[in-house]
């Protein structure tokens, strides 16, 4: 969500701006953070 919001926001002052894929970058590492963080907090409590 707040990729596609980044690239509205960037349309908005250059419609020649594509940020999207850009702005995705630190989304999927946000969740594959994510999913690392569960799955060391459930190998040390289980």
């Amino acid at each position: 969500m707040a990729a596609r919001v980044s690239q509205t926001v960037g349309q908005k002052e250059n419609p020649s701006n594509f940020l999207l894929m850009h702005a995705m970058g630190p989304n999927v590492a946000g969740v594959l953070g994510s999913a690392i963080a569960a799955g060391l907090l459930l190998s040390f409590l289980g």
